[in-house]
């Protein structure tokens, strides 16, 4: 046993000799051309060149996602305006023949009381159109003006000026800025 012992201590030693021997021996350094020098230097310059054209690129990539989403959400709120507005049009024409009939309800009598009640719902239907952002608007004794206006007829007047608004025939409606209907109008010429 001891000799098997000695057997294994002297392989060790051998296997420690080895792994000094690999540690010990500095590896030379490898002389290098000056051509290679300039040739990895290039590769650097073009691999910093592509990186900086990759980097442009994504950035550019993500400015445009950015606006695209921008545009996208515009367009969708321009829709939802659109339909809406289309809608309030068809309703516009309701207030109108109630506008007509308030115009001409009777002042006492038998329809007095349905009166009451016709001007209860145009009132309500007034506040409800008011509350989705639809104002009336207001244009009596204003200038004419072809983008909020539609002119009927053009008459003539002493007491107005030229292009002044005489009478509103037809009431217009905004929804916020965007004019849903024109005013239908006479004009004083």
């Amino acid at each position: 046993m001891t000799e098997e012992i000695k057997g294994n201590v002297e392989q060790s030693e051998e296997v420690e000799d080895q792994e000094t021997e690999q540690i010990e021996e500095p590896t030379a350094p490898r002389d290098i051309e000056p051509n290679e020098i300039e040739i990895l230097k290039d590769e650097i310059d073009t691999l910093q060149q592509q990186s900086e054209e990759y980097l442009d690129g994504w950035q550019r990539e993500r400015a445009e996602f950015a606006n695209y989403k921008k545009r996208m959400e515009r367009e969708r709120q321009q829709l939802q305006h659109n339909i809406a507005g289309n809608i309030i049009r068809k309703y516009l024409e309701i207030l109108d023949d109630l506008e007509r009939v308030l115009q001409n309800q009777p002042a006492d009598g038998d329809g007095a009381s349905w009166a009451e009640g016709i001007e209860l719902v145009y009132r309500k239907f007034l506040s409800a159109l008011e509350a989705e952002g639809v104002v009336p608007m207001k244009v009596a004794g204003q200038q004419f003006d072809p983008n909020l206006h539609e002119a009927i007829s053009q008459e003539p007047s002493e007491d107005l000026e030229s292009g002044q608004i005489i009478e509103v025939v037809r009431n217009g409606y905004r929804i916020g800025e965007r004019v849903l209907r024109p005013a239908t109008v006479r004009v004083a010429q």
